[in-house]
């Protein structure tokens, strides 16, 4: 990443957009001069179809964007150049009750390559698909390299290798690994492609939830997919080599499509190692100053693996005062912290650690969330000030040393699922640190723990993970079943509350 990053964000073309667009179309195509959309080009667009053009935003510039068109099947079926299917681009081939979304163009300026922001574009044109229940995506992709190899291969014999992983193509390589499958290729595509020899591949995605009656179909997203790290304490030679752990993790967990990655709590403690010839509160306090290298180097993660960060916790000096805390980094690029509010007498006696004072949920892409550090799940009155504001989902990254320890997390834990009617994800550290004092034993089982009615496990245990073997745990909950138990479980603890004789309220809101 070049430079700092503070927003990401993804959302439908606007008009006053175009200068921008413009810039970074014309940085996208340099080998195609003159090649970039006019402004009456962009405003029919916009008038015909403003629901089918994206545009990817960093810090408010355009950087990069996706153009679509509704066309009929039948179109898509015959043999067709970049004119014909543009109606010589006046874009008079649109039919909103076509059954086929066309994509025209999709771009990213060369400087906010490799960040992945292509795919967060081809990803939504996949949700505008389903949202529209429309048959498949389909487009004509250039096979830029191709002119390379010209002479001593066929286009076919070129995509074919491309398959095979034998030549590396910028763009069809790309569009391959988005789950597009080649049709078949087209001569005389696009005219002035001189890199493509105007070869393209038609290229297709199905939408399995299209449905040929007309219905509705539900446009929120209800399933979110979590991802926790149950984390091995392991001898760490520098703060690269925590890095290269922590991508490791969060490459695997945002490979399985997961909406979250959370981390366990003080996984940051192998650095330690080095200040070991320190007293223990000196150690930490070198250790806390990490903490904003480890934030940033997680928000980039967050931006190029298009995932939701839960840091876990490490500690953290603000004005002298040590607190234990973590960071929340989110996909658009932008972060929140988060305090440990009830520290532990441990962390009071070898540390001198001093508790947040801030409560609040946290709102996400997916929903309103709550973090809470190991102990504080120990306490009910913080998750339910958590659950009044809408919490669906209660994240806790923990370290725990014992099996009584982690018996405290987990109980408690599960005992928050069913009183606030939410999921509780909990991920900690399990290994060894002989070479870090106070901090040489760890013990955990991460899980994921459910409200207890019908729609959920028996046991209120969605998933657990191997107790002390380092893993991950991928789990699907649904947010749906959280509204259904609100209103007709069995059992409604959010609403049968005697509220006209108790109470539970923030001195400090």
């Amino acid at each position: 990443m070049q430079a700092k990053i503070n927003k990401v964000e993804l959302r439908n073309l606007e008009f006053e957009d175009y200068k921008q667009l413009k810039n970074s179309m014309v940085e996208s195509y340099p080998e195609m001069v003159g090649s970039y959309w006019r402004e009456h080009h962009i405003e029919k667009l916009l008038s015909i179809f403003p629901e089918g053009q994206l545009v990817i935003l960093v810090d408010g510039k355009v950087v990069g964007s996706a153009l679509s068109l509704i066309v009929d099947e039948s179109l898509v079926d015959k043999n067709h150049n970049y004119s014909d299917i543009t109606g010589k681009y006046t874009f008079s081939t649109h039919n909103p009750k076509g059954d086929v979304l066309y994509g025209i163009d999709v771009f990213i300026h060369p400087n906010y390559r490799g960040l992945r922001l292509g795919r967060r574009l081809y990803d939504a044109r996949k949700e505008l698909c389903e949202q529209l229940n429309l048959k498949a995506i389909v487009f004509a992709g250039r096979i830029p390299n191709y002119g390379q190899h010209a002479e001593t291969l066929t286009p076919k014999i070129y995509i074919e290798k491309v398959k095979r992983k034998e030549l590396h193509d910028s763009v069809l390589s790309f569009q391959l690994s988005n789950d597009f499958h080649v049709i078949r290729v087209m001569k005389n595509y696009l005219e002035g492609d001189t890199d493509s020899k105007e070869f393209a591949v038609l290229l297709e995605w199905n939408n399995i939830y299209y449905d040929e009656s007309p219905k509705l179909i539900n446009l929120k997203k209800s399933v979110i997919r979590l991802g926790l790290v149950q984390w091995q304490m392991r001898q760490l030679n520098n703060l690269e080599a925590l890095f290269e752990q922590c991508e490791f993790f969060v490459d695997v967990v945002s490979g399985y499509g997961s909406d979250f990655a959370l981390f366990p709590e003080l996984f940051t403690a192998p650095l330690m190692a080095d200040y070991n010839h320190l007293s223990e509160a000196d150690a930490i306090r070198e250790l806390a100053k990490h903490a904003e290298p480890v934030r940033k180097r997680f928000q980039e993660l967050a931006i190029s693996y298009n995932i939701n960060i839960i840091t876990g916790s490490m500690p953290y000096l603000e004005n002298g005062t040590l607190y234990n805390v973590g960071f929340l980094c989110k996909r658009d690029g932008t972060s929140e912290m988060y305090a440990k509010i009830h520290v532990t007498p441990n962390e009071v006696q070898h540390w001198g650690m001093t508790g947040g004072s801030q409560i609040k949920t946290f709102d996400t892409d997916c929903g309103k969330i709550g973090i809470m550090i190991c102990y504080d799940v120990e306490f009910p009155e913080l998750s339910r000030l958590l659950a009044d504001e809408g919490m669906n989902i209660l994240f806790v990254p923990f370290l725990t040393d014992t099996q009584n320890a982690y018996t405290r997390v987990k109980h408690c834990a599960q005992a928050r699922a069913i009183e606030n009617e939410c999921y509780v994800a909990i991920a900690g550290c399990v290994g060894n640190l002989p070479k870090v004092n106070n901090m040489d034993i760890q013990y955990a089982q991460s899980a994921v723990f459910t409200p207890s009615d019908f729609a959920f496990p028996s046991n209120g245990i969605k998933a657990e993970a191997t107790p002390n073997t380092e893993m991950t745990l991928i789990v699907d909950v649904d947010l749906d079943l959280l509204k259904e138990l609100h209103e007709h479980g069995s059992v409604r603890i959010l609403k049968d509350r005697r509220t006209d004789l108790y109470d539970i309220k923030k001195i400090n809101p």
